[in-house]
């Protein structure tokens, strides 16, 4: 646990007790602030106060003596309204903060010189966490992975000397870290996502742009170059003055690394430096991992790792659950769960990462379908719809993808495995990649692919 010693002695409220408030509750108590604590949840007050965390109803308590507002990342700062108690922090000029905003703070008092790389983009996020982190690990550093990807970032080890903190940061958490300040921010891509809480387009980008706006002074902003909203902020950022490293799976660079031909090239001056060859990692398989490769690579190296292990080290990457992740191989037939894939940009990189598709796909639908995903249209040779979405997406496909309304996950498997396993395709591969947030019908993505997983590891093998 990270004790946050920067409120000691000072009164903070604390709003919203999930995982990552409850472990904030525990962190400043820890550290000598005097919490108060609270939730819209009952059984979530009641966790928090079993384990002696003090709690009130924020409605009732004086707030001309409160330090800081601790919001929890779920909780509405802006869009689409600011929750109740934003409302009342604000009339009393009271901060509103959050764990990533203790983290950085606690950093500065207690460990400047540790290394702290955090990671956001709309996409690839929990992938390039976690294969920085292994590529640290594998050389050699004393590495603490968490954040919006694993556990709460107060509840792991403090910062010090030598050791690097890698960390998921989602657009929540950037908004309540106003001195966000790392030795490498990594900004992946950004599309429309999240829009019913930040407002607009401009609103999410600006908050993401933080990140790497912030990076502390010889740090370095990893920035991938290949959507106009992020180039936009790799040019601004340089004319600030901070050290970019850009990054494209679309173009060769003259200066920074790029993917082409399955392989990474670390390219400066217009020359190549160095080469990493990503063909046959499957856990790295398409051009969207070659992204994650790459903003992996540039930070390790700005860590401190030579590109020689760098490279050694991303052939023993495992890979991430709900990601790509092949659960399985019936005869020729290869299942993937890619249940993470909650909206048309993430849907993409697996679909064009594979040909002769069984796509199953739907749930509780996002802003702009899947019209997008028509260039892949081709390489789908049936598709499987299922959740609310369903209607929907059988009306884009409408005749130039062979469909039909599974409804369920269940049904969807069962049908796919059927059909692929007759095809005579040579690769047939089953694919949930759904396009959707799984909502309508799971808690989350991660249930979705679990329940995805135990469908596939029960299906018959084929008769001999």
């Amino acid at each position: 646990m990270i004790a946050v010693t920067s409120l000691r002695g000072r009164s903070v409220a604390l709003f919203g007790l999930g995982g990552s408030g409850l472990a904030t509750a525990r962190a400043l108590v820890a550290g000598g602030a005097i919490v108060t604590a609270w939730d819209d949840s009952p059984t979530s007050v009641a966790k928090a106060q079993a384990e002696g965390i003090p709690t009130a109803d924020l409605r009732g308590i004086d707030w001309a003596g409160v330090a800081a507002l601790v919001l929890a990342p779920g909780v509405p700062l802006t869009h689409p309204v600011p929750h109740w108690t934003v409302g009342l922090a604000r009339n009393a000029g009271v901060e509103v903060i959050g764990d990533i905003e203790l983290f950085c703070r606690e950093r500065r008092l207690a460990a400047r010189r540790s290394h702290f790389a955090a990671i956001t983009g709309t996409n690839g996020k929990s992938t390039t966490t976690a294969l920085l982190a292994h590529l640290m690990q594998v050389g050699g550093r004393d590495v603490q992975i968490g954040g919006n990807f694993g556990p709460a970032i107060l509840s792991l080890e403090p910062p010090k000397p030598g050791r690097v903190h890698v960390i998921e940061c989602s657009s929540y958490q950037i908004d309540l870290a106003p001195s966000l300040d790392p030795s490498v921010g990594i900004l992946l891509n950004l599309s429309p996502d999240h829009l019913d809480r930040h407002g607009t387009m401009q609103h999410y980008a600006a908050v993401k742009e933080r990140l790497v706006a912030g990076v502390e002074a010889g740090g370095t902003a990893v920035v991938g170059v290949d959507d106009d909203w992020c180039q936009a902020i790799a040019d601004r950022l340089e004319r600030a003055g901070v050290n970019v490293v850009r990054i494209s799976v679309r173009r060769p660079l003259a200066d920074g690394i790029y993917y082409e031909n399955g392989r990474l090239i670390v390219a400066e001056g217009g020359a190549t430096r160095f080469t990493v060859p990503l063909s046959g990692i499957g856990s790295l398989r398409g051009t969207h991992n070659g992204q994650n490769a790459a903003a992996a690579f540039a930070s390790a190296r700005a860590l401190g790792l030579a590109p020689e292990i760098i490279a050694a080290a991303m052939k023993s990457f495992p890979g991430l659950a709900h990601r790509m992740e092949e659960v399985r191989r019936i005869g020729p037939v290869l299942f993937v769960n890619d249940s993470k894939a909650t909206n048309a940009d993430a849907a993409e990189r697996a679909l064009a990462s594979f040909e002769d598709i069984y796509w199953i796909a739907g749930g509780k639908p996002k802003a702009g379908g899947i019209a997008p995903l028509a260039p892949y249209f081709p390489r789908i040779r049936k598709a499987y719809l299922v959740g609310e979405a369903a209607e929907a997406f059988a009306a884009t496909l409408g005749g130039a993808v062979t469909h039909e309304m599974s409804g369920t996950i269940d049904n969807a498997v069962a049908a796919a495995a059927r059909d692929a396993a007759a095809s005579g395709d040579a690769h047939p591969v089953v694919l949930l990649s759904p396009a959707c947030a799984s909502f309508d019908q799971f808690p989350n993505f991660e249930v979705r692919g679990d329940h995805f997983r135990a469908l596939v590891q029960a299906l018959p093998e084929p008769a001999n």
